[in-house]
């Protein structure tokens, strides 16, 4: 533990403080986060100006889907001018999520004191590439992928990365190189195939969205995206099944897109195809990879 996380307290108090937040980072690895938020939140009254627990308390509110929460203990992090990179890279990227301008400079400077520190390359890279700063964001990221090789989630930050700086092809294969290495991530996978319908690679996209499709049978999106895609290679019958997923997990502002798609899967694949690749995919592609980790 950083010495910050010592200032104003015995030492006595600091081990068990450390011990506390180690059991809760193991609580989280085993995706227990409300107990671990809980344990967390439980300790703020007593260390209310200790930066490394309250970053933890924002990772595991974020985890919980508590955004304002989260904010709040990321910018109270940012706050006490902590030092540590591991706390300026996550609390850093927590403010990111939501445009924060101190962002920034809690990410740079995490890189800069911990070059070989491979969350600290991430998160900056990661930060830049959402930034438009594609050069120094790929910078970063090749470093973070030379000190951590076998990480799925740098590879896929970098592969996120060149395909905002429009070239797919490390981009795509900086992609494939991540789900080799966590291959249950639909999320990821969805994001993949949707990369390579819009390269021109429509039978291994409609591959991956079909994958994708049948595992995340709430995301209206991919259903329909893995729909058109599989249209478009002639895949009639599981195109259908695709589609009707989408109506059952649809709302009522879905409606006008569910009646478009219809549509085209009722014309054929040409029409598929076109809607898929002209209308649909490229302002989806985007956003997915814009969406902030």
């Amino acid at each position: 533990m950083d010495d910050e996380t010592l200032d104003g307290m015995p030492v006595d108090s600091a081990e068990e403080l450390e011990a506390l937040i180690t059991e809760a980072q193991s609580l989280g690895e085993q995706e227990r986060w409300p107990e671990a938020h809980e344990m967390l939140v439980n300790e703020l009254d007593r260390h209310p100006e200790n930066a490394l627990l309250l970053c933890w308390v924002g990772l595991a509110a974020q985890r919980l889907g508590e955004e304002a929460e989260a904010y709040d203990m990321f910018r109270r992090t940012l706050a006490l001018s902590p030092t540590d990179p591991f706390i300026l890279a996550a609390a850093g990227t927590g403010v990111a999520a939501l445009d924060d301008p101190s962002a920034e400079s809690a990410l740079r400077l995490a890189a800069l004191t911990a070059p070989d520190f491979p969350f600290a390359r991430l998160a900056y890279g990661s930060y830049l590439s959402r930034e438009g700063l594609y050069t120094e964001a790929i910078s970063e990221l090749e470093a973070a992928r030379t000190l951590a090789p076998e990480d799925a989630g740098v590879q896929a930050e970098l592969g996120i990365a060149y395909l905002l700086a429009g070239r797919p092809a490390p981009g795509l294969d900086a992609l494939e190189e991540a789900l080799s290495l966590t291959s249950d991530d639909s999320w990821l996978r969805g994001l993949f195939g949707l990369a390579l319908v819009d390269a021109g690679r429509g039978e291994e996209g409609a591959e991956q969205l079909h994958q994708s499709a049948e595992e995340r049978v709430e995301d209206v999106e991919v259903q329909l995206l893995a729909a058109l895609a599989m249209g478009a290679q002639g895949w009639e019958d599981p195109a259908w099944e695709a589609f009707a997923r989408a109506e059952a997990a649809a709302d009522s502002s879905d409606g006008a897109l569910l009646s478009e798609v219809e549509d085209c899967l009722n014309a054929g694949p040409e029409a598929s195809e076109e809607f898929l690749r002209t209308d649909l995919g490229p302002p989806l592609l985007r956003e997915r990879l814009l969406q902030r980790a």
